[in-house]
């Protein structure tokens, strides 16, 4: 993937992250610092190469951060859709094998009804049980791990003919995080993107096009 680490030393202030809404606007040094801050945190969860986390929000640019620590801490990292219910999330936990779940305050009483056992950690407002993003990864180191190995996400189907499958890819057998990425080949030469162009993404993260375009 076009890794944030390699834009951070070529074009630090260049904005990796602009939030439409809200206009929050995230460099590349930002996000490379925030997601070493990310994967630092997964370390210090016990967290090793192939365990797996979940993350289940709105788009926000914390997104970013934990997928980019994840992918640079050589975790598996699951989007779950925001749409679900607490049962369909708890299956998706369990049948993953996610050791921490990443969620948005918004989905309220969601999160109450969730009975997997898993570390609980909220954006976008306080919850009993939980543990505020933004403060846990305030208090992280910003240096990278000493062990970076590539991660890979694992994305779930719709369950439309039963229950959601997971489609686990195995870890990269490379070890650097920064492999060759085909989306990005076929953006610059399909679509003509260079380093100047932006791209805008309307849909749900948790999706897998947009979650992978928006990495790539």
């Amino acid at each position: 993937m076009s890794h944030p680490y390699l834009h951070a030393a070529s074009h630090p202030d260049k904005p990796a992250v602009i939030m439409a809404g809200s206009g929050e606007t995230v460099s590349y040094a930002q996000l490379d610092r925030r997601s070493n801050q990310a994967a630092q945190l997964f370390r210090s969860l016990g967290l090793g190469h192939g365990d797996t986390i979940a993350i289940c929000m709105d788009n926000r640019a914390v997104f970013f951060d934990l997928v980019w620590g994840a992918q640079r801490a050589g975790l598996v990292f699951v989007a779950v859709s925001s749409r679900l219910t607490a049962a369909e999330i708890d299956f998706i936990l369990k049948d993953s094998g996610s050791r921490a779940l990443f969620a948005s305050a918004y989905l309220g009483e969601t999160l109450d009804a969730l009975t997997v056992d898993v570390g609980r950690y909220i954006t976008g407002g306080a919850r009993d049980g939980w543990q505020d993003i933004e403060t846990v990864l305030a208090g992280m180191p910003d240096a990278a791990v000493a062990d970076e190995r590539a991660g890979t996400d694992m994305l779930y189907s719709s369950g439309t003919t039963g229950q959601p499958k997971g489609v686990r890819l195995p870890l990269p057998d490379e070890p650097e995080i920064d492999g060759p990425n085909m989306l990005a080949m076929i953006a610059a030469g399909a679509f003509g993107f260079t380093a100047d162009s932006i791209y805008l993404s309307p849909a749900p993260l948790y999706h897998a096009a947009p979650l992978r375009w928006c990495m790539s």
